[in-house]
């Protein structure tokens, strides 16, 4: 086998367009690993961690990876100079022949957009301040998709989006419907009047907002607008600028009839003054605040019976010769790509099983040792019972979002799956537009590989929450068909799909496995 490592230097291409180019290359016959990515720390672990040896790189070089013999190297450096060729093509192609160029700067763009309503913000989130600031001096709504923004820039924004009188949403809003338009993550939602009461969202969650509306939709529950506010905005610093924010426009949008606001574990206080606005607003509102009681599935039900629509029994697929609940022995590996979706899957098994580790903990002292966390994939090996969120901050610098790229969590599966401790294996997989076009493509394969590596003694147990609807592009029925075929147990509803998992291994956890973090 042959090892190519490059850095070209002052080469740039978002994330997305790199990841296809990687994909490129990898599927290039007798190529056996392979890694085109700006050279962030991460991306520069996940090579090493595939064997590479790569030089000393800094974030704004371009990494090329491939790993093959020798002909199998050379094709799949000859499909990277046909993908990048064809990126650059498509970037200056996109907008016609003749046409002028592209704006640069998000005050050309307002300017070549005058009556655009929102600026959608999608940059490195250390650039991303100057440019939301802009949009909000020229009077428009702001979407910040950027995560990695800092605490005191996020407070100044909404500070100034007050002043202008404009919503800011985000940073880290991954996801938004605007009369029926998804901007970011977003899932296919009947619409309003397509009869019976529309339901507002106020989300600062990504994750949550689409497992609610997902669900609504599948009690028949039409939709006005999904508006995100970053999951930090009910922290005590951001104090819920946004969310009252937003809330206000929802009260006064004559299509929507009853209004949700949802969140990640909010501050106390900040839930106080939330839920003083819902109580003054003349639109029924629901609060549902993670980490006070009940789950988003409950929360569903409950705005069914408010808005007068039944509730649906909450679509399933289990294997044939699933285990009994109870007989499972190990522990819990959760790998999610939703952070609220790692919350709530917490919420619901802790109480059955006990402590939960994680990089998003329910208490500090549940964090994650600094052993496992001081490389950027932690080692998970010997701690219990975990669940992940990927979609953290710390996963995303410099990559796509694990909803996008699947890399980082094919990496824990096949970890789990070398890991006899590791009784059941929770993963999420959210549909709709924005997500990775087929993720049961990926996914499945490796979940079935997990699967078969374990003897009978030692076997593993692999539960998804499949978060979307049926009008999704990437064909739910389809996807949960494949997820089945590999082993898996399917559930729409992320709370069920957690509780059926925690009642598998409904039993001591192993002798030795340490209940709090050093």
């Amino acid at each position: 086998m042959t090892d190519h490592i490059t850095l070209r230097r002052g080469v740039y291409h978002d994330s997305v367009t790199l990841l296809r180019i990687s994909r490129a290359v990898a599927d290039t016959p007798g190529v056996t690993a392979a890694q085109v990515a700006m050279a962030t720390p991460l991306n520069v672990e996940l090579a090493v961690q595939q064997g590479f040896s790569v030089p000393p790189a800094g974030p704004d070089d371009l990494l090329v990876a491939v790993r093959g013999d020798d002909d199998a190297v050379r094709a799949g450096l000859a499909a990277l100079q046909d993908a990048l060729a064809a990126a650059d093509r498509a970037s200056v192609g996109a907008r016609g022949v003749g046409a002028t160029p592209a704006p640069r700067t998000v005050r050309a763009a307002t300017r070549e957009a005058p009556d655009a309503a929102i600026v959608l913000l999608s940059v490195p989130g250390a650039a991303v301040t100057g440019e939301a600031m802009d949009a909000i001096a020229a009077g428009r709504h702001v979407m910040i998709f950027s995560d990695n923004v800092p605490l005191s820039d996020e407070i100044a924004l909404k500070d100034a989006g007050a002043r202008a009188g404009v919503l800011v949403m985000g940073p880290d809003c991954g996801t938004a419907v605007i009369g029926g338009v998804g901007l970011g993550f977003a899932n296919v939602l009947r619409a309003p009047g397509s009869g019976g009461t529309a339901v507002g969202l106020v989300a600062a969650s990504g994750t949550g907002a689409q497992q609610l509306s997902s669900l609504l939709d599948e009690a028949g529950v039409a939709v006005s607008h999904v508006l995100g506010v970053g999951g930090r905005d009910l922290s005590r610093e951001v104090g819920g600028r946004s969310t009252l924010a937003a809330l206000a426009l929802l009260d006064a949008d004559p299509a929507t009839g009853h209004v949700v606001v949802l969140s990640k574990p909010p501050h106390p206080a900040v839930a106080d003054t939330v839920r003083a606005a819902a109580r003054s607003a003349r639109t029924p509102v629901s609060t549902v605040l993670l980490g006070e009681g009940g789950d988003l599935t409950t929360a569903a039900e409950q705005v069914c019976a408010a808005v007068g629509v039944s509730v649906p029994d909450w679509p399933r697929w289990i294997p044939d010769g699933a285990p009994t609940p109870g007989s499972v022995r190990g522990v819990l590996r959760g790998l999610f790509a939703g952070g609220t979706l790692a919350d709530e899957a917490m919420l619901v098994t802790g109480p059955v099983l006990g402590d939960i580790r994680s990089n998003i903990p329910l208490r500090p002292a549940l964090a994650l040792p600094v052993g496992a966390g001081a490389g950027r994939v932690p080692d998970l090996a010997g701690l219990g019972h975990v669940v992940l969120d990927l979609g953290d901050d710390a996963f995303t610098a410099g990559r796509p979002h694990p909803m996008i790229d699947p890399s980082v969590r094919l990496g824990q599966i096949a970890a789990a799956g070398a890991d006899p401790a590791v009784g059941v294996l929770l993963v999420d997989v959210v549909l709709g537009h924005g997500a990775d076009p087929d993720p049961a493509g990926s996914l499945a394969p490796a979940l079935r590989t997990a699967v078969t590596a374990r003897d009978a003694t030692h076997p593993l147990t692999v539960v998804v929450s499949l978060c979307g609807t049926g009008g999704d592009p990437q064909d739910r029925g389809a996807q949960a068909s494949a997820l089945l075929e590999a082993g898996a147990a399917v559930f729409v509803s992320n709370a069920e799909a957690a509780r059926y998992a925690a009642g598998l291994l409904a039993a001591p956890t192993p002798a030795g496995t340490p209940s709090e973090a050093p």
